[in-house]
């Protein structure tokens, strides 16, 4: 689990599609002409009987109100238009709209502010908010996005196509009013799959040694975002979603993260899911996806992992190993496979259950040092499992096999306890020291385990402060939605939260924003001497990217100079690896002399 994802090979991408001249935002009649042609008449009613769309405009030039509404109204949508921040709540009560169109400058309050007072209000907690702007600044999708916001359009826009954005946001909200209604929420109302923690929980239930799970990867989901927008993106995958469950045969099936799906089949034997495996692999990549005018094919890679080798809470994990593997795969397909059973295990695994029955854990620190020093103390815990007198075990030696025997919750409750033991034991005039202690996620999405490591910080008087969950990123991935809450709770109690392991990806950088992060910690690709041109330059990406989220990036597994430098002017804000210091067993380093 621990390698990083191999590279895939480009996926060759239509040209973009031709734009049509910017118009004359005041040629209202020939655009509102042009709407009533492209789009048939009377649209603005979901099915029969329903009342017409409502869309509030918030938009303080005339002309480009006067536009929105002559499209939207053409096309038996009802409008509404507001020139200030400042009015838009009293007509969210009184318009009651399905949807607000809104300009991201406006006089009085910027787009952004207006979208999270809107969201304050539990009401309107849930009413599309498309920012339709001129604004050529890419950072501003991911801002608008960020602070809540559901689509971003960009001036000029076709007014079909403005239609067809509105109508599909309006269409999607009302639907899935509809669906909670009728106990139905279970479902996404725009594919047909379920919801990821309804699969999550029909396949903890799944008591039977038969099945299995799938994954399946839409390749090149980066360039697929680059060309075609957010909008645009997630339109394909919400096609794929569609067409997943088609090809489904009626097995359960839910979408994973960003570009990436999961499907149980709790009757399927081997022969039948690496059969099944084909059909979602030639199934997603057969049809083109009209998006602008243009088919766009998409390339899936499949993965499996079978309920006979793996248990219901491994089993998705397991997919997703695998799913490495098949990304490079001749045919694009992998199954999952355990490891081979070794003498030398059973040893080590009776060694590990006496050092957790024992209090027999070790922890060795490395330290993480600010490039232009400080008096900022802070390290790494990194587990250790001694074994008499030989040299201590690593976690690289020991976490596969306590995964694969379900220790992994006691291991992090030792470890956790053994680094607040450090911190509680340093004398009182001591600085303060920070620990990154690395965490599985299925640990902290446990009940009660935010609350268990509360009570052992204030019985040992630690600062909550003085600790830092380090989370690796294929797994964080893997069981975001279960995360959330619990890193919730860990920022109400103060205790901070690293994304380690981290490669640029579009999927990835949903959860910079998404979870209450403090820190990044670089994937070792990025910081190996022998790194590419292009690798360096990516990490210059997602160096500048997180900073712009406030969070401080570390570069681990430094061991080359050079490789130090070119983070130092990549803007990289910690360094940490054997050219700074091994690993001790002591908390002992001098963080005031600068390391470059």
């Amino acid at each position: 689990m621990a390698c990083p994802p191999a590279k895939s090979e480009p996926m060759p991408l239509p040209p973009a599609p031709s734009q049509p001249p910017e118009t004359d935002a005041g040629a209202t009649p020939s655009l509102e002409a042009e709407a009533m042609g492209d789009a048939p008449a009377a649209v603005g009613n979901a099915t029969e009987g329903d009342e017409p769309y409502r869309v509030l405009i918030v938009e303080d030039d005339r002309s480009q109100a006067l536009f929105a509404e002559s499209v939207l109204g053409g096309s038996g949508i009802q409008t509404r238009a507001i020139a200030e921040a400042a009015g838009v709540l009293p007509a969210l009560e009184e318009f009651q709209p399905d949807l607000v169109l809104m300009d991201l400058h406006l006089p009085d309050m910027e787009g952004t502010s207006l979208t999270q007072r809107i969201r304050a209000h539990e009401e309107f907690a849930h009413v599309p908010i498309v920012f339709l702007t001129g604004d050529p600044d890419p950072e501003l999708q991911y801002q608008v996005l960020e602070v809540g916001a559901d689509d971003f359009l960009s001036k000029p826009i076709r007014p079909r196509h403005l239609i067809a954005a509105v109508q599909s946001r309006v269409q999607r909200a009302r639907v899935l009013r509809r669906l909670q209604g009728t106990g139905q929420q279970d479902l996404n109302p725009t594919t047909g799959l379920l919801h990821r923690p309804e699969l999550m929980r029909r396949i903890a239930a799944h008591s039977t040694g038969t099945g299995g799970a799938l994954c399946v990867e839409i390749q090149n989901a980066g360039a697929l975002r680059d060309r075609y927008g957010f909008a645009g993106f997630e339109h394909l995958m919400n096609e794929a979603g569609r067409n997943l469950a088609a090809l489904a045969n009626g097995f359960d099936a839910a979408r994973l993260n960003d570009n990436v799906f999961a499907m149980f089949a709790p009757v399927a034997d081997e022969p039948a899911l690496e059969g099944l495996s084909r059909n979602l692999r030639d199934g997603i990549g057969r049809d083109g996806i009209d998006i602008a005018g243009t088919p766009q094919r998409l390339r899936a890679a499949v993965a499996y992992a079978t309920c006979a080798g793996s248990k219901p809470g491994q089993l998705l994990d397991h997919a997703m190993e695998a799913l490495r593997e098949a990304r490079t795969a001749p045919l694009g397909i992998a199954a999952y496979q355990a490891p081979v059973h070794d003498a030398r295990d059973d040893r080590l695994l009776a060694l590990l259950r006496d050092a957790l029955a024992n209090d027999g854990l070790r922890l060795a620190f490395q330290p993480v040092v600010a490039v232009d020093g400080g008096e900022e103390a802070q390290f790494q815990a990194l587990m250790r499992l001694p074994e008499d007198d030989r040299p201590m075990h690593s976690a690289r030696e020991v976490l596969p096999l306590a995964e694969a025997n379900g220790l992994m919750p006691e291991i992090d409750r030792a470890v956790l306890a053994r680094a607040i033991g450090h911190l509680g034991d340093r004398e009182p005039d001591t600085p303060l020291v920070r620990l990154f202690v690395s965490h599985s996620p299925r640990s902290l999405a446990e009940g009660g385990h935010v609350e268990w490591l509360r009570r052992e910080l204030d019985a040992r008087g630690v600062a909550a402060s003085q600790l830092v969950l380090d989370l690796r990123l294929d797994d964080a991935l893997v069981h975001s939605e279960e995360l959330a809450p619990a890193l919730a709770r860990l920022a109400d109690a103060g205790v901070g939260v690293c994304l380690s392991q981290y490669l640029h990806g579009s999927e990835a950088d949903v959860l910079l924003s998404q979870f209450p992060l403090q820190y990044v910690r670089l994937s070792p690709r990025y910081t190996a001497a022998d790194a590419t041109a292009a690798e360096r330059d990516e990490a210059r990406g997602v160096i500048k990217r997180a900073h712009a989220l406030g969070l401080r990036v570390i570069g681990p597994s430094v061991e080359d100079p050079r490789a130090a430098a070119a983070l130092w002017s990549s803007g990289i804000d910690y360094l940490q690896g054997n050219l700074v210091q091994e690993p001790e067993h002591a908390l002992d380093f001098d963080f005031q002399t600068p390391v470059l």
